[in-house]
């Protein structure tokens, strides 16, 4: 079963790095969000992935071509012109596709169709880290039956809500009591999920893709209530790496 990663977005929110890199690449405890991601999958057995790639797209391409020397300790042997790494390497094979710079989330996933040979493939975002339990996950997925089921993460509204009616405020609560339940992505996705996407650049999962399968009955929820953390801004990057440490 492959994993498809998306990691082709701008990352706006994140001009903030000294780096000028993709989000993707932003490091938590010395390593990229992409690589604990593919860490958490490939603890689990899945070791191939595939990365929809769109902005910067070649710094994903050269993190991984350089990996081995980049990021091991390593022997030189000058006079062969080679090296070798002193730890372990990951097994993974990894697919990156150019899906464009301007492509939204839902057409960057039709453009790798064709690399889906299975019934069933995992997909999530390049930019959040959790300890889902993918093997939990997927029984879900399989228990329910339908085309797509997508990681519940349930959020407390931290904000005061104001209920309105005719332009009038009806009612004010300064703390909510009810919690939002917030796609987390890992989602896991039987290929009939190619037909609700278009190859259209302006096709985005989070929009009519998703609000179809909803109306078709098609979309489960496995509701997670473990660690999980989106890292949209550099404030998000270093509460993850306060985390970590903590």
């Amino acid at each position: 079963m492959k994993v498809v990663i998306l990691c082709g977005g701008k990352g706006l929110r994140m001009s903030g790095l000294e780096e000028n890199i993709p989000k993707a690449l932003a490091r938590v405890n010395g390593h990229p969000i992409i690589w604990h991601i593919m860490k958490l999958y490939s603890h689990y057995g899945f070791n191939e992935f595939i990365l929809p790639l769109g902005h910067q797209g070649e710094k994903i391409k050269e993190y991984f071509m350089e990996y081995k020397w980049k990021e091991h300790d390593i022997t030189l042997c000058l006079n062969e012109s080679k090296f070798s790494p002193l730890t372990s390497i990951e097994d993974w094979k990894i697919t990156c596709v150019n899906t464009g710079l301007e492509t939204m989330t839902g057409a960057r996933i039709k453009q790798i169709e064709k690399y889906i040979k299975d019934d069933t493939f995992l997909l999530t975002y390049g930019d959040g880290l959790s300890d889902i339990n993918i093997e939990k996950l997927i029984a879900f997925h399989k228990e329910k039956g339908k085309a797509v089921t997508v990681t519940g993460i349930k959020k407390h509204n931290q904000y005061g809500v104001l209920e309105v009616e005719d332009g009038l405020a009806t009612n004010f609560a300064e703390k909510p009591e009810v919690d939002s339940i917030i796609n987390g992505g890992f989602f896991v996705c039987n290929r009939e999920f190619f037909h609700y996407l278009s190859e259209d650049q302006d096709c985005v999962l989070e929009e009519e893709p998703l609000k179809n399968l909803i109306k078709d009955g098609e979309l489960a929820i496995y509701e997670h209530d473990g660690f999980w953390m989106s890292i949209d801004t550099p404030k998000d990057l270093a509460e993850a790496n306060k985390l970590w440490k903590a």
